[in-house]
Parts: C-alpha cells; sequence; structure tokens
C-alpha cells in the first residue's frame, strides 16, 4: 500500500502517533484483504472433474475473475480438460506465476459502468454454452462487480439505455439488492439465466460475496442461481427512484414478460453453490491483526447500508462515545465494519465542478465533521478491491487534525460534501490511500482506531 506524505510536522509527537496509527490502520486493511485473495481461498472448495466423456467449461465475471480464474489454473489437475472465459474489469488482471499455463480466456471490460467489452463477453459465453450435456461440469466463477462487466440487455432495451439505466441507479442512492433487482430484470444473463443456458450440465459456483447478508442471488446480480425477485419490484424501484426506461420495457415488466427464473426450477436441481470469501471472514481477518498488536478489536457488522455520510456520522459518534467516556468500549480499541454503503449524488451549483469520490470518502468526510477533532481518533475506509468507485485511490484516512489542516488550506468541509468531492478534499491533505487493484473485492472496510 502506498499513500500519499502527510502535512502533518514529522519532529511533531502528535506526527508520530500519527505515523503509527496509519501504519496500524494500514495492516488491518491488508489483513481483510489478504484473507479474501482468490489464491488464498479457491482450491479447498473445487469439484472433481467429470468423468469420462464429460468436460470442464469455466465461466466467470467480477473484479476478482481473473485472480479465480488463475487459481483454478493452478489447482485444477494438468490432465483433466479445462477451458472457458471470464471477463473482469480493466487493469484486475493479476500477474500470471511463472509456468502457470493459461487454460481460461481472461477479457477485460468496463466497471462500474457496461461497454461493448462486456457486453461481447455475455454474448461470448451464452455461445459457449450450447450443446453442453449431463456429463458435462460448468464452473462459474462469480465476484462483485459481474452485474456491469457481463451485460447483455434483454429485447427493447438498447445498449446505451442499458448503459444510462445503470448510470441512473449509481446515482440514485438505492441499496446494492435493488439496483441488482432491476438488473435481473433487464438482462438476458443475469439472475440465473446464464445457468439456466447451461442446462442440462452441471453447474458449481464459487463466488466472493462483496453484497450485505452474503446473498449468492445479488451477488454481480446472481447470474448462475434462480432469483426470488419480480418484476413487479424492479418496476416500483425504477419508479421510485424516477428512472427512465422504455415505454416497452416499462409495459413488459408490468405483464411479467421479463420474469426471472425462480426457485424450484428443475434446470437448478443438482448446481451447487460455495461462498469462498465472505466481508465477515475478513473483517475476523483484521480483528486478529488488531489483537496482534495488543488492542481490542469489536466488529460491529459486515452488512451496513446506508447513505455513506450519515454512516460515517453514527460511527463518529460510537468513537466519540469511546473516546470521551469508554464507552460501550474500553480504550484503547478498534472498531471494525463493513457492508455497503451509497452515495446519493447531490445537484450541481452552475459553475461548480462535478466531485470526485466514492463511498469510502464520502464515509470519511461524514466521519471527520462530525468527530470535529477528537482527540486520539484515527480511521481508515477503503473498498477492498483498491478502487473507491472509479477514482484511483482505494480510500481515506482521517485523523484528529483533518478539519485544521483542511482549515489552513482554505478548504471547507461542507463545501466538498455538497458536491460529493471527498477526492478533492483528502488529495491536498495527502490523506487519500492508494493500493492498485486487490484482484478480490469483499466491499467496504472500516477501521476506527481509539487510543
Amino acid at each position: 500500500m502506498t499513500e500519499q506524505a502527510s502535512t502533518s510536522d514529522p519532529t511533531d509527537t502528535t506526527a508520530q502517533e500519527t505515523r503509527r496509527a496509519r501504519a496500524l490502520l494500514d495492516r488491518l486493511y491488508q489483513a481483510a484483504v489478504t484473507r479474501a485473495l482468490p489464491a488464498h481461498v479457491t482450491a479447498a472448495c473445487l469439484p472433481s472433474p467429470p468423468g469420462p466423456g464429460g468436460r470442464t467449461l469455466v465461466l466467470g465475471a467480477g473484479k476478482a475473475g481473473a485472480a479465480m480464474a488463475q487459481a483454478v489454473e493452478a489447482a485444477w489437475p494438468a490432465d483433466a480438460p479445462l477451458s472457458g472465459l471470464v471477463v473482469t474489469r480493466y487493469h484486475h488482471v493479476p500477474p500470471r506465476a511463472v509456468g502457470l499455463a493459461a487454460r481460461i480466456e481472461v477479457v477485460e471490460a468496463s466497471h462500474p459502468v457496461p461497454d461493448e467489452a462486456g457486453q461481447q463477453a455475455a454474448r461470448r459465453m451464452l455461445a459457449l454454452t450450447e450443446g453442453l450435456t449431463s456429463q458435462d461440469l460448468v464452473l462459474c466463477l462469480i465476484s462483485g462487480g459481474g452485474s456491469a462487466l457481463l451485460s447483455l440487455p434483454v429485447e427493447g432495451l438498447d445498449f446505451a439505455g442499458k448503459q444510462a439505466v445503470n448510470q441512473a441507479l449509481l446515482a440514485s442512492g438505492a441499496s446494492i439488492t435493488e439496483m441488482n433487482c432491476v438488473r435481473k430484470h433487464l438482462s438476458r444473463v443475469k439472475g440465473g439465466r446464464l445457468a439456466a443456458a447451461c442446462a442440462p450440465a452441471r453447474v458449481v459456483t464459487l463466488t466472493i460475496s462483496d453484497v450485505p447478508g452474503d446473498d449468492p442471488s445479488v451477488i454481480a446480480s446472481g447470474p448462475t442461481v434462480p432469483d426470488a425477485s419480480t418484476c413487479a419490484q424492479a418496476l416500483a424501484i425504477l419508479r421510485r427512484y424516477a428512472i427512465d426506461v422504455p415505454p416497452a420495457i416499462v409495459q413488459a415488466l408490468e405483464r411479467g414478460e421479463l420474469e426471472t427464473p425462480k426457485p424450484g426450477d428443475p434446470r437448478f436441481a443438482h448446481h451447487e453453490v460455495h461462498l469462498i470469501a465472505t466481508p465477515q471472514q475478513s473483517l475476523e481477518a483484521a480483528a486478529e491483526a488488531a489483537r496482534a498488536a495488543g488492542l481490542t478489536a469489536h466488529i460491529l457488522s459486515d452488512a451496513i447500508e446506508g447513505e455513506s455520510r450519515e454512516v460515517g456520522k453514527v460511527h463518529a459518534a460510537l468513537a466519540r462515545a469511546v473516546a470521551l467516556r469508554g464507552e460501550p468500549f474500553a480504550r484503547p480499541c478498534v472498531i471494525l465494519s463493513g457492508g455497503e454503503t451509497t452515495v446519493t449524488v447531490r445537484p450541481r451549483a452552475p459553475g461548480v465542478p462535478r466531485g470526485r469520490g466514492g463511498r469510502a470518502g464520502e464515509f470519511c468526510m461524514g466521519l471527520a465533521e462530525a468527530l470535529q477533532g477528537q482527540p486520539g481518533v484515527y480511521a481508515l475506509a477503503a473498498d477492498t478491491d483498491g478502487i473507491d468507485g472509479v477514482e484511483d485511490n482505494a480510500g481515506a484516512f482521517v485523523t484528529p487534525d483533518t478539519l485544521a489542516r483542511a482549515a489552513r488550506l482554505d478548504m471547507k468541509i461542507a463545501d466538498h460534501l455538497q458536491r460529493n468531492d471527498a477526492y478533492g478534499f483528502f488529495e491536498p491533505l495527502g490523506d487519500l490511500v492508494f493500493t492498485g487493484p486487490t484482484y478480490t473485492n469483499v466491499n467496504d472496510f472500516r477501521a476506527i482506531l481509539v487510543l
């Protein structure tokens, strides 16, 4: 992990405490990410190759897709046939281990807004399912980000329209469950449709969870598992957030013509789903690292949702209670949480540039504003995929002097919150966290250190 040089005075005692706190928070983040790396968690969950006459086809989508494919290649018997196609985000293909043969094709596409490369990958995957038999095995590698990366709209919605719906959902403040409900019903591959196309082959899904509750039908919009959500629910979500779709799509949803395969569908009778990495497991790894450093660790939840800045304010209230009263936790301690918050993009005033940032940065701004410089409280919030929104940073740090340093640069945090500009706030302070792609994704990671 790399970070910008802090603007704090390195000779000051407080600066030394800050450096130690940031180093510790770095270690906790790295522990969380390491626990979810495909190289560490894939092999144990692999099925046996099919018998004579059967073949193994690998299909996958997500930010961890390329790393999962490499983990399969490393563990799969050299004499067992293996082929397939996986799509991942641009620049999310890890370096290949020396001597590891490429047996699964990996392509790159855009996230979070789909592009033509993702659409072509989806078409090719559906084509690869043609001619499968009951003797064949389809190994599906699914991780967060797959909704955008594997995008093939239903009839009546062109690709530009699908992109517009996706952008509107991202800016609406809708939860990941709501967004994926809509995505499933506007897709030819999501909501179990990819697995249904594999019938009568056996399908085994290995998935890395990036969603609260670890529901496989929500991860990457569940392309390989049946879907209990309905057309009516998808239409209600579109109306709730005032998202426009063509009239023909509205009518198809009203008539239930875009319904997804449901639980109990016989095409899923012999399918298996294995969660190989989850947010809770990563939080537990971070907690273990904190305890190894001599600190008490408390995990609030791995499934926190809500507006990012408001979640930041709630975390700040808890941290202040610990710092000032030693309740509900004694200090020193580390408070950990995960989940998937949302950012509702605010309207811009005329002439005001668009803000830059993602959920982690927005959380940090809400946290810093509410902490009001509380001594002894340090925090890191970052996305475990290494990318906060669409920027090049993973997240940001908050320190007791965050607001004071911002004031010296004539920056007001309220202005940056108004335009959702976390990147513009933390970059001049030297408090952005840069990791590059981590090749996994178990979503939000937050750690607050109270000394």
